[in-house]
């Protein structure tokens, strides 16, 4: 399937029962008349070199639930996990396993990390505390639906967003229930959900209605809301506008962009918007070099300058190749597609300085970066520590 079916594969119909279901053959086009087909890559002057540190698998990597279950990093320990429920803990320097374990259970979000313990999502809506320093388990509790990101805590609560629109705040210690908000759910909405950021006693999360809110994460009252798209159109399609991907916060600004909306800087003390820009992302937002980076879904990566004073620069050479976030590494910036190409591009004004494959079968996950050390966790289940090396020319 072409990748104008992956850009789309994540609509669903939510109905009013609470069921869901798949929108297929909608979208079919053929290849030869389908606008959307993926930028052919063009050779380019490589002054960057992504040097392979070490690989690993971890279990089935996403799976078939068209997943981003991305890894966490705690120090020189990287944690991952797969949809079939395998966990593992690595030296992130060496790649050396430190433990695994396997929960004999189906995970669709993590992986969540806070002190000594790791929280990961179940696809028949569970939250899992595991210890970091072993995987055992600590507990298991019940929420209401799929959970598609990692759930956050903060040592007194634990904050996971479920499928169907509800956020949930659970006891650290015992994982009982402490609150749930219920959003107003869209007919239509993506498959995925934004991951909460938790600051002192505010947490804050995206939903599919368009709107970022502000909780007190001890009671789970709103604080305050901001929106960063309206609905817009005639149809149910043309309508959805989720804010799904990973937002970023930087100082008392919050950065999160939604599909077919816009991106948006918030001030998280009251909810104000401060600045928005027009573009259509599922993958999330960075920051970096006093620019906030962000991947559109038809492939241009635009740096914006992070005070709001417009675009700084574009990158439009990847069309259609189903971007993941842009990840600032060093003084640069990579990015994913769907084929699994990991393009590394100059922070300074978009230019393409280096590539590597690293998976077949693309990258959905977060990248993350630590130093000039690139890691990757591919849709098969590769788990990748590159090197960033710079040379001269």
């Amino acid at each position: 399937m072409r990748h104008s079916l992956r850009c789309l594969f994540a609509v669903t119909m939510v109905l009013s029962l609470g069921a869901c279901s798949t929108i297929g053959g909608w979208f079919s086009v053929d290849d030869d008349e389908d606008p959307r087909q993926p930028a052919e890559l063009e050779k380019i002057d490589e002054t960057v070199k992504l040097r392979r540190l070490w690989s690993t698998g971890v279990g089935d990597g996403q799976g078939e639930g068209l997943y981003r279950i991305q890894p966490a990093i705690s120090g020189e320990t990287i944690y991952a996990a797969s949809a079939e429920g395998e966990v593992k803990a690595l030296n992130r320097l060496s790649g050396k396993r430190i433990w695994g374990r396997d929960l004999k259970l189906s995970l669709s979000g993590g992986v969540g990390v806070y002190g000594d313990s790791l929280f990961v999502g179940g696809s028949d809506g569970l939250v899992l505390r595991l210890a970091a320093d072993s995987g055992e388990e600590l507990w298991r509790a019940p929420v209401t639906g799929e959970v598609l990101a990692p759930p956050q805590a903060n040592g007194r609560v634990v904050v996971t967003q479920t499928y169907d629109g509800k956020l949930h705040g659970l006891d650290f210690a015992t994982g009982e229930g402490l609150w749930t908000y219920d959003s107003n759910m869209p007919v239509l909405t993506i498959r995925g959900t934004s991951t909460p950021i938790i600051r002192n006693n505010l947490v804050m999360a995206g939903f599919a209605n368009g709107r970022v809110l502000g909780f007190n994460v001890a009671t789970g009252g709103i604080e305050w809301e901001a929106r960063v798209a309206i609905p817009q159109g005639r149809s149910e399609i043309e309508r959805i506008v989720d804010v799904d991907g990973t937002m970023v916060l930087a100082g008392g600004e919050l950065f999160a962009a939604s599909y077919q909306g816009a991106i948006a800087a918030i001030d998280v003390s009251g909810g104000r918007k401060l600045w928005e820009r027009k573009l259509s992302s599922v993958s999330g937002v960075s920051q970096g070099f006093g620019n906030v980076y962000v991947a559109d879904d038809d492939g241009t990566v635009y740096a914006f300058h992070r005070n709001g004073q417009g675009q700084r620069w574009r990158q439009d050479a990847l069309a259609f190749r189903g971007l993941s976030r842009p990840t600032p590494i060093s003084s640069y910036l990579a990015v994913a597609d769907f084929e699994g190409y990991i393009h590394v591009l100059s922070q300074v004004d978009g230019s393409f300085v280096g590539r590597v494959k690293a998976d077949g079968k693309g990258v959905r996950a977060d990248m993350l970066s630590e130093g000039n050390i690139l890691y990757v966790f591919g849709n098969s289940g590769k788990l990748i520590a590159y090197e960033l090396d710079a040379t001269d020319r």
